[in-house]
């Protein structure tokens, strides 16, 4: 009886004890956040020897992966891998590339084995590292180092032809478009080269009133670039095009236009940030199917234009702004105003608020018809109509809470 307090002073210690284990196997994980546009519940499953945090202020290790387009149509992930707490300095970058013929299974699979590649400086660092086993193999390729020896018989082109049909019926409504085009693109570390070409069609009837009224709409265009990277920071481009589109009352339309460009930023950091400023400059001709406000059925025009464009691809959210400027250079009161921009930011742990808005400025309409535009023309969108301006605002704000710590992936219904 005198040594029971004893074995409970003991059974508490040893229950403290294997709690403080416990606690530590489950927390001793490397802890992991990750922000993509990817499949996160493939990577939670595959990674299951990480712990896979919401917030980004829990983590270890902040995994930040921003994509976009590459020249070969596929997309170029970049992947920036922060450490933090024991962990702090410890910073690794790496690139993964696809092409346009891989699966989305195949682009998953490639990126969780570039995450892996990322992780072992720091599953090295806190041990975890000693628990895995570790399979080098030199029959499984890297997919990225496929794609960069594979010999390229179509050197660096890519085609694309795509068509689109449509019917829909009612019985006092119908309505038919097609689509046909084609695009091809040539992407070298020098040089760009574009080409699109599409035909549309479309037709609507309607009957009220033992009326009929039909809308028909046409559109067709060719546009070409050649743009030619000339430092870091500096590129240079022609473009061209003709065009056919009843709606802005053009019978034939065909531009020139010289342009420049200067980013803020190398071109080798577009993947997270950029500032552009393009001027183009150049000469129109259009044709006009009906006689303008401005009594002409043709005419030559010299316009201007200033693009200035902002992205940011950070930990802290993303923005993208642009704002366009372009004026006839014959009457600088005939000019035009484009904004756009999309923020989200994150404010505090577990708030975001996202930002959206565009507005247009509209003094340029120097292709409108002369006479008022009919109700049918109005309700049909048959035509161009006169406007000042043209505007856009969405507010978003989300706000996230709850567990931190969730490996577990259950899709069932």
């Amino acid at each position: 009886m005198k040594d029971f307090p004893q074995l409970k002073i003991y059974l508490v210690f040893v229950a403290i004890v294997l709690c403080n284990a416990l606690a530590f196997t489950q927390t001793a994980k490397l802890k992991l956040f990750t922000d993509c546009r990817c499949d996160r519940n493939y990577i939670r499953q595959e990674l299951s020897y990480v712990n896979h945090v919401r917030d980004q202020a829990l983590a270890d290790v902040q995994l930040f992966i921003t994509d976009i387009g590459n020249g070969g149509g596929g997309r170029t992930y970049d992947l920036t891998f922060t450490g933090r707490n024991a962990f702090q300095g410890l910073k690794k970058e790496i690139t993964f590339k696809t092409s346009p013929t891989m699966t989305s299974d195949e682009v998953r699979i490639g990126l969780t084995q570039k995450i892996v590649h990322g992780l072992l400086p720091y599953l090295i660092k806190s041990g975890t590292i000693d628990q895995l086993e570790i399979t080098i193999s030199g029959q499984n390729q890297d997919v990225e180092q496929q794609i960069i020896t594979e010999d390229d018989p179509w050197n660096n082109w890519i085609f694309e032809v795509y068509g689109e049909g449509s019917l829909d019926k009612e019985s006092s409504r119908s309505s038919t478009s097609v689509e046909l085009g084609f695009e091809s693109d040539r992407v070298t570390e020098d040089w760009r080269i574009r080409l699109d070409m599409e035909v549309s069609h479309s037709e609507s009837h309607f009957e009220s009133d033992e009326e009929e009224y039909t809308s028909v709409r046409q559109r067709h265009f060719a546009y070409g670039s050649i743009v030619r990277s000339l430092s870091n920071h500096w590129s240079a481009g022609i473009f061209s095009g003709v065009s056919h589109n009843t709606y802005r009352n053009l019978d034939l339309s065909y531009h020139f236009r010289p342009a420049i460009e200067y980013n803020f930023y190398p071109y080798s950091e577009v993947l997270r940030r950029e500032i552009t400023f393009a001027y183009k400059v150049g000469y129109i001709r259009n044709n006009y199917l009906q006689e303008t406000i401005y009594g002409r059925m043709e005419e030559d025009l010299f316009s201007q234009s200033l693009d200035i464009e902002m992205r940011f691809r950070q930990p802290w959210g993303n923005i993208s702004t642009n704002l366009e400027f372009s004026t006839f250079l014959h009457d600088f009161s005939k000019n035009r105003i484009d904004f756009y921009s999309y923020i989200s930011v994150r404010i505090i742990k577990g708030l975001a608020v996202r930002v959206s808005t565009n507005l247009q400025l509209v003094r340029d309409q120097l292709n409108l018809p002369v006479g008022d535009a009919s109700i049918e023309d109005i309700l049909l969108r048959q035509r161009q109509i006169a406007t000042d301006f043209e505007m856009g605002l969405g507010v978003g704000l989300s706000y996230t809470f709850g567990s931190a710590f969730n490996n577990i992936v259950n899709t069932r219904l």
